[in-house]
């Protein structure tokens, strides 16, 4: 934890005659939408199990000490209805299991103490001969006192009305003072309420943090007013604040800066629009670039900035976004968020990327994680999905009306910032919504259609399209996209559902931004004697790899095809690497037990030791996965492979490292799936039959094999989950961590690094997973077998040319490459008349050979290219 400052009392000083959801930086509601912000009071709107508004500026240390708190409270219901059973009051000592504010605001357990709504004032457990009050309980003043008593601690609480007269009084002696240590929270719930025990329970794999009885429902609605807290035991953190600027994410891309402030909900008598500054070397003063509103649903402020300074490479530059907002005594007052658009790295002999995948809130927020990727100083951030799952922050989901549905995925949306915002503040983030982040389990988006009304869960989501409505799922990618540069074709999908599939060229690295979700054709309806069930074949006798590539199927539809053919020929901007970023592999590297019909299996599965092997397990047929449809996905790589292009995705939960394999093994390009951050499903790659063709001393599950779609793959390296012995096992045993991709300018070498959320970087005695890390050279990424060749190429008078290779007979482009050599051999992959263009878009040259014949591999010719 952070170091606090030294005590400073609290007291809430909220703006009166004001009405917004998001309460103030000093708070973190819990769940964001049942609560509101209305005349100077915070109201619990929405009746149900625990809802509370935790404070996180404030908590009571270890320190022996004394805590006094107070707050008024009155209920929002109609006072001739009588109250469901519940209550209302404080939860002290609030701590989770990763010992981080953080995750004590959203997860942490506490001690409850408070008002029964039959009356009864409680300190951890009933007392039936506590008195009750017998009157409405509205404008009650609930006071805490807590001090010590020899090794534990007395806690006093009083009732009382708005005259000051005492209502009731409840004190018990012999607190364990473990129950005083951690956050402090205001609480609204609903439902029985339960003993707590004497002791803290002890944070193991259990299924801490995770509320249960949390439901909507009842009249338990109340609202909290001038909270008070005092006393030696609390410590003030006032730098924990969170909002209302609560993180942004930029990329730059051609001299472009895009960048996106993520906001919270605010009211109509705040700010309606953010002002981004920048600040140069040469003065201290601020400049502002640019001004945006904030969207009405995403609460996103977007920048567009053209030409943007990054002419002085010596420095990187500072800017801060600037809101104002009502605060207290009804001011508007001034709050800025500050980061660092950094220098293109063009200097830089090593191009970092780190991907990550599978963000659940099991381990939030990752500050193991964060620590050890801040160590590799990436260039580039990638999210390849999954930023948020339906289950993250408790509280199940919301998915009408749009509105509160909007603000559900916001409050899960928020914690990915929360937890990597001083990450993203100083780097280029790429982040791509996948299936959960819009609420599926999985997403055939069929061109943007709706799913078919009346059908509900994996029934709907066979069916192909949006189970939401379209402005949620804009809502969503607008959060998640709109700091990407312009998308390369924006027209929108069905039902105006927009695209972000993009290029971004950042120090010569040019990444092809792909939406391999939203064009993807469904199965069930087109494979009926599959009988597909959540993207499972359950029909005994379908073979996929005879009869799932069918006419009429797509992976990424035309138009993205038509975007990676033009990508791969444009070597402009001083290009010198080709990267696909997508939220999964074009294969299904995934296993099960041969009897079963689904991966409904896979949480159960028995994590193995390192060199245990199930005895029937197959590669199988997920339709989710981008091993289907088998054509649509050889077109993919055919395109990506022109380009040299290495591929980087996420989704699958398992960490690979694959070669894909189109018409032969290890004919196209490498691909690196990461692992999960935090591990829901954890999948696993132990196939019972040995791979072909193996690296010396490899495990056996690698070398060449058939996915359970008939696709070619070359497997390297797989994560699988083993036994670490660390605890929590959910998070550690379940194969978690994170990749780092190593992009070498000097030589085009590319380094493949998997790393375990456990392991230090830091320390050279930490291991990655085994069979990492991986290089490959960049010309590994088309591998065909060469059958014929040109001219070897002797460069003179130009540094680094574009060769590009056509075929003369259809014209079609056989590849394009950026050389770094002064001489360079084209391979070719059957005998015919070429075309070669040699040059540097960049400048203009250009020479061009034409009709140039095959040679024989043993023939030798040569050309002097002279510029």
């Amino acid at each position: 934890m952070a170091a606090s400052t030294q005590a400073i009392d609290f007291q809430s000083n909220l703006p009166a005659e004001h009405q917004r959801i998001w309460i103030g930086p000093e708070y973190w509601a819990n769940p964001l939408q049942d609560w509101q912000l209305r005349n100077g009071r915070i109201e619990c709107v929405v009746s149900g199990g625990d809802r509370n508004v935790f404070l996180l500026t404030h908590e009571l240390t270890e320190e022996k000490g004394s805590l006094n708190m107070s707050v008024k409270l009155g209920r929002l219901e109609d006072e001739g209805k009588e109250l469901d059973e519940g209550w209302v009051g404080f939860k002290i000592g609030i701590r989770g299991q990763f010992d981080d504010y953080r995750d004590s605001a959203v997860r942490g357990e506490g001690f409850r103490l408070g008002l029964y709504t039959d009356g009864r004032l409680f300190i951890g457990r009933f007392d039936s001969s506590v008195t009750k009050i017998e009157q409405p309980l509205q404008n009650i003043t609930l006071r805490l006192k807590a001090e010590p008593a020899g090794g534990a601690y007395k806690i006093t609480l009083e009732a009382s009305d708005e005259t000051g007269n005492k209502l009731a009084q409840v004190q018990r002696d012999e607190i364990n003072p473990d129950w005083l240590v951690g956050g402090l929270a205001l609480v609204c719930s609903r439902g029985k309420v339960t003993d707590m025990p004497d002791e803290r329970p002890g944070i193991d794999d259990g299924n801490w943090g995770f509320r249960s009885g949390t439901e909507r429902g009842g009249n338990v609605r109340f609202w909290f007013g001038d909270w008070k807290i005092s006393g030696s035991k609390v410590k003030a953190y006032p730098e924990r604040v969170f909002g209302p600027i609560l993180f942004a994410q930029y990329t730059l891309s051609k001299g472009i800066l895009k960048l996106t402030a993520q906001m919270p909900p605010m009211g109509q008598k705040d700010g309606p629009e953010v002002m981004l500054q920048t600040r140069s070397k040469s003065a201290d003063n601020w400049k502002t670039i640019g001004t945006a509103r904030i969207d009405p649903l995403a609460r996103t402020a977007t920048f567009r900035v053209e030409n943007f300074d990054t002419t002085d490479t010596t420095q990187d530059i500072p800017y801060r976004l600037v809101y104002e907002c009502m605060a207290s005594d009804n001011q508007l007052e001034k709050f800025y968020f500050t980061g660092t658009v950094c220098q293109e790295p063009w200097d830089k002999e090593e191009f970092v990327v780190a991907a990550f995948t599978g963000n659940n809130d099991l381990g939030f927020p990752n500050n193991d994680l964060v620590k050890n990727v801040a160590f590799h100083n990436p260039d580039l951030l990638f999210f390849s999905g999954d930023q948020i799952y339906e289950g993250v922050a408790g509280y199940g989901i919301e998915v009408n009306p749009v509105e509160r549905a909007a603000v559900d995925y916001l409050r899960k949306w928020y914690l990915y910032g929360w937890a990597y915002r001083d990450l993203m503040r100083v780097r280029p983030t790429v982040s791509i919504p996948d299936d959960h982040d819009v609420y599926h389990g999985n997403l055939w988006g069929a061109d943007g259609k709706p799913t078919p009304q009346g059908l509900l869960g994996a029934e709907a989501q066979d069916s192909g399209g949006y189970k939401m409505p379209p402005e949620w799922v804009n809502m969503v990618q607008r959060t998640q996209t709109s700091h990407l540069p312009d998308p390369f074709d924006p027209t929108p999908v069905e039902q105006g559902i927009g695209v972000y599939y993009t290029e971004i060229k950042y120090a010569g690295v040019s990444f092809a931004v792909i939406e391999d979700r939203k064009f993807k054709s469904a199965p069930a309806p087109l494979l009926p004697d599959a009988k597909i069930q959540n993207g499972w074949p359950q029909n005994p006798d379908f073979d996929a790899k005879k009869q799932s590539d069918i006419a009429g199927t797509q992976l990424l539809g035309e138009r993205q095809l038509n975007f990676l053919h033009k990508w791969s020929y444009d070597w402009s901007d001083k290009t010198w690497m080709k990267v696909v970023l997508s939220q999964t592999i074009f294969a299904n590297v995934a296993t099960l037990p041969a009897l079963e019909m689904s991966d409904t299996a896979v949480p159960q599965l028995r994590i193995l030791n390192a060199d245990d092997y199930p005895r029937d397990d197959k590669p199988v047929c997920d339709f989710d996965s981008n091993g289907w449809p088998q054509t649509g996905r050889n077109k993919a790589l055919r395109e990506i492979r022109r380009a040299f292009g290495f591929h980087i995705a996420g989704d699958q939960h398992l960490g690979s490292t694959i070669q894909y394999g189109i018409d032969d093994w290890r004919d196209g390009g490498f691909a690196f799936c990461v692992p999960a951050v935090s591990n829901v499903w954890p999948r696993r790659w132990r196939p019972d039959t040995s791979g072909r063709n193996r690296l010396p001393d490899s495990p056996r599950y690698t070398g060449d094999y058939e996915d359970g779609f008939g696709n070619k793959i070359t497997v390297y390296a797989v994560s699988n989950p083993v036994f670490t012995g660390k605890k929590p096992s959910r998070l550690y045993d379940r194969a978690t961590g994170y990749g780092i991709v190593r992009f070498n300018r000097k030589n085009r070498d590319i380094t493949i690094e998997c790393w375990p959320r456990c392991s230090d970087p830091s320390r050279p005695e930490e291991k990655q997973y085994p069979g990492w890390p991986i290089t490959i050279k960049q010309t590994d990424n088309y591998n065909r077998q060469a059958v014929a060749y040109l001219p070897t190429l002797y460069f003179l008078g130009i540094n680094d040319p574009v060769v590009q290779v056509i075929d003369d007979e259809n014209k079609e482009i056989v590849y394009t490459l950026r050389v770094r050599a002064n001489e360079f051999r084209p391979q070719l992959f059957k005998e015919g008349v070429y075309i070669i263009k040699i040059g540097d878009p960049d400048t203009g040259q250009l020479k061009i050979w034409p009709g140039v014949r095959s040679l024989k591999p043993d023939d030798e010719q040569f050309i002097d290219v002279n510029f």
